[in-house]
């Protein structure tokens, strides 16, 4: 199992790092498969059994709409029109419901529609940071503060790990192990920002500001993880797929991301970009 995770996690960090690295279709072409099959995963493990059978109107709805907003951040990264993709795909959600009441409860509805905005959205910020005007390589704190922090906070709570704050959610997490992990994803952002990044900005406070970018994306990946723990565990699940050996499915491995890149993204809109 430790050989499969291992070769596993090497393969997707090499293709994570091409689709940074390259950007522009490739990378949006890489995250709209892992939102197409992150949002089959996540829908899947909210709805009942029966529910789950087949592929149905909602879904169908979805997915639909999952291409055409990815269309959209692609070729118009126009808010407004982004906001309209996803109002008009809340609204044809509600059309369907009426056209085929009773058969769909408003719980499934309201299941299709939080997946949805949970994984394709929240993922998309990674696309969108990589296209601000003049700050792609600031795509990389995505991964510093979401699979860096991942492993930082794995090594403190190895060594240090005493106080568990979150027994029934995710027993093995320690206080010591989130705290070592935040903290090193700050110097990692640092780091980055003294050796790299300084080269291409003109900003005496770029260090500290990448140290806070990637110390706040960090926590957030923290909650996304805690999050996608708590909705496996309030369905009764042990890993959202298989996909991926030794990891589960694309929302066990990238349910950090979902939450580090719109904080990676809003911060640095704000404190790099404005």
């Amino acid at each position: 199992m430790f050989i499969k995770r291992l070769i596993s996690g090497i393969v997707l960090v090499i293709v994570l790092g091409f689709a940074f690295a390259f950007g522009g279709y490739f990378l949006n072409t890489f995250l709209l498969i892992i939102s197409l099959i992150g949002y089959a995963e996540l829908v899947k493990a909210l709805c009942s059994e029966t529910e789950k059978r087949k592929l149905n109107g909602p879904d169908v709805i979805a997915v639909i709409s999952i291409v055409l907003y990815y269309i959209a951040v692609t070729f118009t990264f126009n808010y407004t029109f982004l906001i309209l993709v996803i109002g008009g795909f809340v609204l044809m959600e509600l059309v369907w419901f009426v056209l085929k009441f009773p058969k769909y409860s408003t719980d499934r509805i309201v299941r299709t529609i939080f997946s949805l905005l949970y994984c394709p959205v929240m993922l998309s910020f990674i696309y969108m940071l990589r296209n601000l005007d003049g700050r792609e390589y600031f795509v990389w704190v995505v991964l510093i503060a979401s699979w860096g922090c991942d492993t930082l906070a794995y090594c403190s709570g190895i060594l240090f790990g005493k106080h568990h704050p979150f027994p029934q959610l995710s027993p093995k997490k320690s206080t010591e192990g989130c705290i070592g992990g935040i903290i090193g994803s700050a110097v990692l952002g640092a780091l980055f920002g003294f050796f790299y990044v300084s080269r291409f900005i003109q900003d005496s406070y770029i260090v500290p500001k990448l140290a806070i970018i990637c110390g706040t994306g960090a926590l957030m990946g923290m909650v996304g993880d805690l999050a996608a723990s708590g909705i496996k565990r309030n369905n009764n699940i042990k890993d959202y797929g298989s996909l991926i050996p030794g990891h589960g499915g694309v929302m066990d491995r990238f349910d950090s991301m979902i939450l580090c890149g719109p904080a990676a993204y809003i911060l640095t809109y704000l404190l790099v970009s404005m």
